[in-house]
């Protein structure tokens, strides 16, 4: 249903998913001005129906051309009126988030989340250093490097460090693949128009970065990429689901508090990541919210590495997600679960946005289709749990199994492989 429908049949309940979600919308002025612009598509109507009974009288009168003349001058000053008042409307319209499916459980945020799984974390037998600690003895992670060339938060990762990042992706992808997935290798840089359809903007606008000349902006994910490739196209139902993945890199603004996380990759403006999207019918979404879950644990499994689900409270949903899971796993250096995908079921918030629809029949109405996302997973916090849980005490670090053959078959990372940075 689309936001101003909801907000007409509902606006307390809108308001109260507003209250939950924790998230500020102009609701008011736009209750106001959805009155105010059907109020005056009423009175254009009106004076167009009384215009039309005059035409259809015969030759008209003096009185009556006078009347006309009226009559359209109102008319052109009410659509003087209406543009810029329904533009406003559509404006405050994108700030209106998805509504929040009965199911997600009550909370004011991620403290409130709750635990779905948990494995237990494995004692590495000697103190873990910290991934940081870790990728500088090897000569394989340069942090000052990466900031003198591209400021704080930015980083470079150096020969097999390069190399396992480069592995990990490439299994990720076929390991999707072969679950029925579609590659996309996708554009790095997308339009305005692609984010507002998605749901980005423009809530996350200040989280984007963007070329203001052309106004291209640089991808925060490759959800709005997967999801708007199909705008303004209609599916049959034997053409869905659509599941889709794709590595890209990925870049936001992190506004961090000060003191925090300011040691290693765990936050940078720039990481890459494996996306799993979804189209499919409004039915099937349900079952492929698990699905997402389950490839991305399938991850951290194969990996051999512990993971950790939370259901999303309603406080710590998001703009887009009617309900969603976070995937974690643990850093034995960082001393913490890491967050390494975000799964959601989207609903048809997008669908709406981005006119994506599927007719069931040749002759029935078109209807909105569902998606979902997930990270499937996010490199830089998936990469401090490699490091830091497959360390070992002499200092070097084992590739795990899985990844070995994407690494022309090496077994390990050890000291004194690359010259000092």
């Amino acid at each position: 249903m689309r936001p101003i429908d909801r907000i007409r049949l509902d606006p307390a309940q809108v308001r109260r998913e507003l209250e939950l979600r924790g998230f500020e919308a102009p609701l008011d002025r736009i209750i106001e001005s959805d009155r105010t612009v059907r109020e005056l598509r009423t009175q254009v109507e009106t004076l167009q129906a009384e215009r039309n009974r005059a035409s259809k009288g015969g030759p008209p009168s003096d009185e009556v051309k006078a009347r006309m003349r009226e009559i359209g001058e109102r008319i052109k000053s009410i659509d003087a009126e209406l543009g810029p008042l329904e533009a406003q409307l559509q404006d405050d319209l994108l700030w209106i988030p998805n509504v929040i499916d009965p199911a997600v459980p009550p909370g004011k945020g991620e403290t409130e989340n709750v635990e779905v799984r948990r494995d237990p974390v494995r004692d590495l037998g000697f103190p873990a250093k910290p991934h940081w600690e870790i990728g500088e003895a090897l000569g394989i992670l340069d942090i000052p490097r990466g900031a003198k060339l591209s400021g704080s938060r930015f980083y470079m990762l150096r020969g097999p460090g390069a190399a396992l990042q480069r592995a990990l992706i490439a299994w990720m992808i076929d390991l999707k693949v072969a679950r029925g997935f579609t590659e996309v290798y996708p554009p790095f840089v997308t339009k305005r128009e692609t984010l507002v359809a998605t749901g980005q903007l423009p809530h996350f606008d200040a989280n984007l970065y963007r070329d203001a000349q052309d106004d291209l902006w640089l991808i925060p994910t490759a959800e709005p990429q997967l999801v708007a490739m199909h705008r303004d196209e209609v599916f049959t139902p034997d053409q869905l689901p659509r599941r889709y993945v794709a590595y890209t890199a990925c870049f936001r603004r992190e506004h961090m508090s000060a003191g925090r996380d300011v040691r290693g990759i765990k936050r940078g403006h720039q990481f890459d990541k494996v996306e799993m999207v979804v189209h499919c019918l409004p039915e099937d979404s349900p079952r492929e919210l698990e699905l997402l879950r389950e490839l991305a644990v399938e991850v951290l499994e194969k990996l051999g590495l512990q993971a950790r689900v939370v259901e999303r409270c309603t406080g710590d949903l998001g703009f887009n997600s009617l309900r969603g899971y976070d995937v974690e796993t643990w850093g034995p250096g960082a001393n913490e679960w890491l967050e390494v995908s975000s799964v959601s079921n989207v609903g048809d918030f997008q669908a709406e946005r981005s006119n994506i629809k599927v007719r069931r029949d040749p002759k029935a109405k078109a209807e909105l289709v569902h998606n979902l996302n997930a990270s499937g997973l996010a490199l830089p916090r998936l990469m401090i749990a490699v490091l830091e849980s497959y360390q070992q005490a002499d200092g070097s670090v084992v590739i795990p199994d899985v990844v070995r053959p994407y690494m022309g078959g090496r077994e390990r990372i050890g000291a004194g492989e690359l010259a000092p940075l």
